[in-house]
């Protein structure tokens, strides 16, 4: 008798056990880290690379499940990865939020959001040429000089690019000293890279003593340069009309297509395209990214200010769970 007590006893036990297991996994709210899972693709800007690995690291401790796969290229070549050569991607984060719109709407994706800023300056080493002698107002005799070389970015396939060029035109205006631009683009073409952080390379080996780039890049690299004056430096929103009346011709959308790129103030954008593979993920990371105690905190300490929320002109096609961070 008193054996089958027992045994009932543990039966009910054990019952009472299993009843609550289940319970809890009733209780897991569907959607959370525990239930997303899988591999997230990610097509970013080079200058991306130092904040995004950061970011990375502490997604992965909300989500340890998903299994982050970083892209660093160019933003236009990133672009392209996915309209022309169809690669799948999770996530885009370019250098210029127009890259989204000019080579993406509407087939490969239909919004965008505006997440930081930056300027444009240039660095060097201790080890560059002249280096004790360029400034603020010099730093243009210092490139041309036959003993100097200098690098940048490839205007086809980078925003740092064409940004760049826009640089030497807009100092053209600025110091008025005509001819300058031309100058300045014919002299050391053979150090032209696809994107910005390839010049690093350059620059680090001393085959190179000056670079056109982000600050948020040297910042990140520790490396000294010459701060430009916001009428030069593509920094300030306030400017775009000035910015504006300087211009290049850059690839198109399409092979053999040109188009006409002008100036204005850097902004940075992000995407999911519309085919994204893993679209729960996908949209776990960029609200991940996007909170300003999370990855835009990242950013800021980067080098990369929020320019979190901004006017978005396709508002109504950002995801609800994102449109907080966006404006209309």
């Amino acid at each position: 008798m008193k054996r089958t007590v027992r045994m009932l006893i543990t039966i009910s036990v054990a019952v009472a056990l299993i009843s609550c297991g289940e319970n809890g996994k009733q209780n897991k709210k569907p959607g959370n880290e525990n239930t997303t899972s899988g591999d997230l693709t990610i097509f970013h800007a080079g200058s991306l690379a130092v904040p995004v690995k950061e970011i990375i690291k502490e997604f992965n401790k909300e989500y340890p499940n998903i299994k982050v796969l970083p892209e660093a290229a160019g933003s236009v070549e990133c672009a392209r990865k996915i309209s022309e050569l169809k690669k799948p991607c999770d996530v885009f984060a370019s250098a210029d939020v127009n890259v989204i719109a000019q080579y993406l709407f509407p087939d490969y994706a239909d919004w965008s959001i505006k997440f930081a800023s930056n300027e444009m300056v240039i660095a060097y080493n201790e080890k560059s040429r002249k280096s004790s002698e360029i400034n603020k107002d010099n730093w243009y005799n210092i490139l041309l000089n036959n003993k100097v070389a200098f690098g940048r970015a490839d205007p086809d396939a980078d925003p740092c690019g064409y940004r760049s060029v826009l640089v030497i035109k807009l100092a053209e205006k600025y110091y008025s000293k005509k001819g300058l631009a031309g100058r300045l683009l014919k002299k050391d073409v053979r150090h032209i890279r696809p994107k910005e952080v390839d010049l690093l390379a350059l620059l680090e080996s001393n085959s190179i003593d000056y670079i056109f780039i982000y600050k948020s890049v040297v910042e990140q690299h520790k490396l000294k340069y010459v701060m430009l004056p916001d009428e030069v430096n593509l920094k300030n929103p306030k400017m775009d009309s000035l910015y504006a009346t300087v211009s290049l011709e850059v690839k198109g959308k399409k092979p053999g297509e040109i188009k006409i790129q002008k100036g204005e103030a850097m902004i940075y954008g992000i995407t999911i395209p519309k085919n994204a593979p893993n679209m729960k993920a996908a949209l776990a990371f960029v609200e991940f990214f996007l909170n300003k105690s999370k990855g835009m905190k990242i950013m800021g300490a980067n080098g990369q200010p929020s320019v979190i929320p901004s006017y978005s002109s396709c508002y109504n096609k950002i995801p609800d769970k994102l449109k907080s961070f966006a404006k209309k």
